[in-house]
């Protein structure tokens, strides 16, 4: 059977690797860059630039563990550098894997002719089903200014060869507060200015209200429940944003600015008027196993902005893959771990206590702090919050959400157990290892 799939990120090129192995002929449509905005824009660059941060914020502490008069500099050159070669060791790795598989990798990107084919640098491509995986674009809002050449986006932050002496950032989501974290880190002052009331809109509000003053104490400027009016620049080049909270406008002035609203699915150039899908500027409309309107073309990942996450990219490729072929699968798209890579971590699965209040899901909660786990106390890590939720009819565990070292490592494991169906008594029986940060789990369970 043969198999087109456009876009190479984590959805396209793995779905890409299995669908090679289970015999089907494979063409992948590779628009840019292998790995996509995850690999190359997104998920892993920013990680790198991250564990930076960590870095530097420990030496700043270096006193707390014994280590006296310890000086340091950072070589912002050598923190690019480290962050290219993380990238160019993956994006290699992931065309071996490809060519191992014998998957034909086209480095074009393609748009439909018809329902049954597509077109790249001139040449004609059939199949007999389409899997589209496109990806998504930064997005910018509509006010004067937005398209200063002093705005960047995430892409070109990452690509900057200078740490900002100042800079502003529109947006107080995953984005934006992990380059707020990163470049105080570094030095920068930072301000974030976001629209809605609490800074990570889809986390649970007590783990957003926490980490907001978390950071503030950093020295971080958190605004919320302010809307951005216009971007311009001053005599001294510098960007001023003017905003307007509580009826009131101010300004925010800084040497750099960062637009980080969100991201829109990418649907230019597919042409997909003449294959008949059915789209708008929100995505590509799919049903639960990622089939558009037209039966044998598939959309996964971002492009159908079901959940913007690399790793539900990679999942839907499989279910869709697994639609093909016509089996069944057990892949929940309820139960997906999310985290937030600041300091201290935040992480995230299932229903927060607000979705379960508008659902009228009855509930009972454990929290448990870190301050009075040993281990983090050991680490130096004492600022975090565990927030278990269950549900009062059952004793299911539906939701956690935590704030903390390791908190994406440990929202992991509570999906783990989300998937297997334990229950407030289930878990009560399991045996957790002494000392570890995964018994905060353990010890909002025993206070639910």
């Amino acid at each position: 059977m043969k198999i087109i799939i456009i876009g190479a990120g984590p959805g396209g090129y793995e779905t890409a690797l299995e669908a090679a192995k289970r015999g089907h002929e494979v063409t992948l449509f590779n628009g840019d860059r292998l790995g996509g905005t995850c690999l190359n824009e997104g998920c892993i660059p920013t990680k790198c630039l991250c564990r930076n941060a960590e870095m530097v914020a420990s030496f700043k502490e270096a006193d707390k563990y014994g280590v006296d008069d310890f000086t340091f500099t950072l070589d912002y050159n050598k923190v690019v550098d480290r962050k290219k070669e993380v990238v160019d060791t993956l994006r290699s790795g992931i065309d071996s894997m490809l060519k191992a598989a014998k998957v034909n990798v086209v480095n074009a990107m393609a748009s439909f002719k018809d329902s049954h084919t597509v077109v790249a640098d001139g040449t004609e491509y059939t199949a007999d089903y389409f899997i589209i995986a496109t990806g998504s674009t930064s997005k910018s809002l509509p006010i004067e200014g937005h398209d200063l050449e002093c705005v960047k986006d995430s892409t070109q932050m990452l690509d900057i060869e200078y740490i900002p002496e100042s800079l502003t950032i529109i947006g107080g989501g995953v984005i934006g507060m992990e380059f707020a974290n990163i470049f105080a880190s570094f030095g920068s002052k930072v301000t974030v200015i976001e629209y809605m009331k609490q800074i990570l809109p889809p986390f649970d509000a007590d783990i957003a209200k926490r980490l907001k003053q978390t950071l503030s104490k950093k020295g971080i400027t958190i605004v919320t429940g302010a809307a951005a009016k216009k971007i311009e620049q001053n005599e001294d080049y510098e960007v001023v944003v003017t905003y307007e909270v509580k009826g009131k406008e101010e300004t925010a002035v800084s040497s750099d600015l960062l637009m980080a609203v969100g991201r829109a699915p990418r649907v230019q150039g597919l042409n997909l008027e003449a294959a008949g899908v059915d789209y708008s500027p929100k995505g590509i409309v799919v049903d639960d196993w990622m089939r558009t309107n037209v039966p044998h073309i598939y959309a996964i990942g971002d492009v159908n902005a079901k959940m913007m996450l690399a790793h539900v990219a990679t999942f839907q490729g499989i279910h869709a893959l697994n639609a093909i072929d016509g089996k069944e699968d057990k892949i929940n798209f309820d139960i997906v771990p999310s985290a937030v890579f600041v300091v201290p971590e935040c992480g995230m699965v299932g229903l927060t206590e607000e979705a379960c209040k508008a659902q009228g899901i009855e509930i009972r909660k454990g929290q448990s702090f870190f301050r009075a786990n040993g281990k983090a106390l050991a680490m130096g890590e004492p600022d975090g919050l565990c927030k278990l939720i269950f549900r009062k009819d059952n004793g299911k565990l539906i939701g956690a959400h935590i704030m903390g070292v390791e908190a994406a490592d440990l929202a992991q494991q509570c999906a783990d157990l989300m998937n297997a169906g334990m229950t407030i008594n289930d878990m009560k029986n399991i045996i957790f290892g002494h000392p570890t940060i995964s018994e905060v789990i353990m010890s909002a369970v025993h206070n639910a």
